[in-house]
């Protein structure tokens, strides 16, 4: 993906391989959709401020798509949109498009076989390996009003690092109250 002034010069790309994993890892009663993807997918980036990490969008209406998926009817034209920081990700880029590609599929709700799947063809990255998850945690934790914590049982105050408020005290191990 190359990098222009205001974004990215091209529409980004499903990685080698990636599809036929999701394939291989598919029944055609879970996914009636993968079937269509070749002819009917097309992936671009999502618009510059865009909050999402990505959206799978069909053209038609919610109803329609169980329709179809009941059916195992073409879902019509399917566009996955990407957010554009994740072309300095590389997997949590890979995660969120097989997340998406999922979708697309036709494995409409998260939870349950969705989320094996995902896990299974293109893993999150950890909180380490991801300078757009780090990046994205430091911005929340910027916007929240605590900056550190202090227990009231033996007053130890200590940095906050977590979204999360601490179950105890690093200190007195006492359960956290504020």
């Amino acid at each position: 993906m190359v990098r222009e002034e205001g974004g990215l010069s091209q529409a980004p790309a499903i990685p080698d391989g990636l599809l036929e994993y999701i394939r291989s890892e598919l029944r055609g009663e879970e996914a009636p959709f993968l079937k269509h993807l070749d002819e009917h997918l097309v992936l671009e980036w999502l618009p510059a401020g865009e909050s999402r990490l990505g959206l799978t969008r069909f053209e038609c209406g919610p109803n329609e798509i169980y329709r179809r998926r009941r059916l195992a009817a073409p879902p019509g034209p399917v566009t996955i949109a990407l957010n554009s920081v994740l072309a300095d990700d590389r997997a949590l880029f890979r995660h969120t498009l097989a997340h998406e590609l999922l979708h697309a599929a036709g494995l409409l709700d998260h939870g349950g076989l969705h989320t094996e799947i995902a896990e299974r063809v293109a893993p999150a990255p950890s909180l380490k390996d991801s300078p757009v998850l780090r990046r994205l945690r430091h911005e929340v934790l910027s916007e929240l009003p605590e900056g550190q914590w202090t227990c009231s049982g033996c007053g130890h105050s200590w940095g906050r690092r977590r979204v999360m408020r601490p179950a105890h005290c690093p200190e007195c191990t006492r359960p956290f109250e504020a």
